[in-house]
């Protein structure tokens, strides 16, 4: 009977550890099954495979099942999670938010792995111990079996999805908790061995606290259910409005879509500048210059602010400047990558021009976009972002220049195109009839076509600093000569018929028709449906 009611409390515990996932987000819980035996509670207990191979299959563990069960009995998280006696460590601003759990163990039952058979007894003792007893009492139970819970071919699959806390969602708690930002935010003192709040330098939890337990920095996992369930869990107990406890409360795709998003949220109180001079690393005199090549590049911080979920887009590491890890010839700090390819890398999301190639791909900018050849920008474009300071700054001086007060300067500096060419400067129709012997010469509206480019992205801002030129949003088609009124016609370099001699030129019919129908497909625009959409039957004589 001992063992029962141990067992009992161990499913309380599973649930209050689920209830912390769930209580940060705000959310109404949804059943964790959907009609396709898919559940966001999935653990899969594979512990022994740290002692080597497995004997038996894996065991797919129901959490949110198990908790439900066992909420009826009135049990918590103690019942399968010891408690570790290791709170030296928590100031006393966070003992409120986490008073009563004592570091409870993620593991079950024990706080060690002593050796395989140590933890193979300690789930087979409990779980068969519990299920049989639940069934002796009446209740539904669990498999007492070896192949009831050891399975080949598991009923269920995880539809479980990682959680994020994005600005949304992170104004909803400083609302929440009246902008006491030392209830969360904390940094480690080594010398005091004891965790303290620095004001206006808080972080993403996700900067100290890693995948995996590292003495006593708890990892992310174990350090979010301590966290954030026993906050809601109080808030709970007052009767007050909380999120979700169970595992499907943050973790269910249909869950995570029923998030209230804030559509105004203020800016994160945490006097970080609006505007920035991303720094090299080196001081900008004329001899570093001539070490860098490149002018120097203002960065608008605040508008980045508003177009990203969280700070670590970008800081991906620790709320420092990039040239802090990414110097100009590369340091440990940041893996060898050196600041010109954390800036310029297109393949990385992470840095600046490949994120800007992401919003590429956006159907309103892919239409010129996507058939251009991916990889390094052209020079001609660097002075999109570096830019000369002006005169009488290049070479420093005694007093140091107000490096904010200067970005915001060279940012309102910055030329930014918001048109193109004047009506009469651009042709209204363009005739294309190298087809006629089969179809009616073909009407291109190119006007139109022009300026619906151009609508489509005149509240663009990021599009605004990078088509300088009144010409730009031409090059989109006109994709290989300088920007002019009167580019090139697609014959002066597509041939008729394609060109053995120049293997990268499509023929003519081929360009028209890769750059029309793949701009039209990106676009997602309805036509050309058909050959006859675009050209028209030619009618006999």
């Amino acid at each position: 009977m001992r063992k029962g009611k141990a067992m009992l409390r161990w499913a309380r515990i599973m649930v209050l550890a689920v209830a912390v996932f769930g209580s940060v987000y705000g959310i109404a819980v949804s059943n964790s099954t959907d009609s396709s035996g898919s559940r966001a509670d999935i653990i899969n207990i594979d512990i022994l495979k740290i002692f080597g191979d497995l004997e038996r299959p894996e065991v797919v563990f129901l959490h949110d099942k198990h908790t439900e069960a066992l909420e009826k009995e009135k049990k918590d998280c103690s019942t399968c999670h010891l408690s570790e006696k290791n709170f030296e460590v928590i100031p006393e601003t966070m003992k409120e938010a986490v008073r009563g759990i004592d570091r409870l163990s993620p593991k079950f039952k024990r706080l060690k792995d002593a050796g395989r058979k140590e933890v193979m007894d300690v789930y087979h003792d409990n779980c068969i111990e519990c299920h049989k007893q639940m069934k002796a009492d009446g209740n539904q139970s669990g498999p007492v079996i070896c192949a009831g819970c050891h399975k080949e071919s598991p009923e269920v699959r995880s539809s479980r999805l990682a959680m994020g806390f994005d600005k949304s969602l992170h104004f909803r708690h400083v609302k929440a908790k009246e902008k006491k930002c030392e209830i969360c935010h904390h940094e480690y003192d080594a010398e005091k061995k004891k965790l303290f709040y620095a004001k206006e330098k808080e972080g993403t939890c996700r900067y100290c606290h890693k995948a995996d337990t590292e003495g006593n920095r708890i990892s992310m996992r174990l350090a979010s259910h301590l966290q954030c369930v026993r906050c809601h869990q109080d808030e709970l107990a007052k009767k007050n409005s909380a999120g979700p406890i169970k595992c499907a409360g943050c973790h269910a795709p249909e869950n995570q879509a029923k998030i209230e998003k804030i559509a105004d949220i203020p800016r994160m109180e945490r006097k970080q500048p609006d505007s920035v001079i991303v720094q090299t690393g080196l001081r900008d005199t004329e001899k570093d210059r001539k070490v860098t090549r490149m002018g120097s590049v203002p960065f608008d911080h605040k508008i980045h602010e508003e177009r990203n979920d969280n700070c670590r887009v970008c800081h991906h590491a620790a709320l420092d400047s990039c040239s802090k890890c990414h110097t100009l010839r590369g340091a440990k700090e940041g893996d060898g990558i050196k600041l010109e390819l954390a800036m310029h890398l297109s393949s990385k999301e992470k840095s600046c021009i490949g994120c800007h190639t992401i919003r590429q791909a956006d159907k309103n900018c892919a239409g010129c976009h996507a058939p251009i050849e991916k990889g390094r920008m052209p020079e001609a474009s660097c002075d999109r972002c570096h830019m000369d300071m002006p005169e009488g700054l290049k070479t420093g001086g005694d007093k140091k220049p107000d490096m904010k007060a200067l970005a915001k300067t060279m940012l309102d500096s910055r030329p930014v195109a918001s048109a193109t060419y004047a009506d009469e400067d651009i042709p209204d129709k363009v005739v294309i009839d190298m087809l006629v012997d089969q179809y009616e010469a073909v009407e291109l509206p190119h006007r139109k076509i022009v300026k619906t480019l151009v609508k489509n992205i005149k509240d663009n801002k990021l599009a605004a600093y990078f088509h300088k030129d009144q010409g730009t949003v031409c090059q989109g088609c006109h994709h290989n000569s300088p920007v002019s009124k009167k580019p090139p016609r697609c014959g002066n370099c597509h041939g008729r018929p394609f060109d053995k001699n120049s293997p990268n030129a499509p023929g003519l019919t081929g360009a028209y028709h890769q750059q029309c129908m793949g701009c039209h497909k990106v676009m997602e625009l309805e036509k050309p449906a058909g050959c006859t959409s675009c050209h028209k039957e030619k009618q006999a004589l």
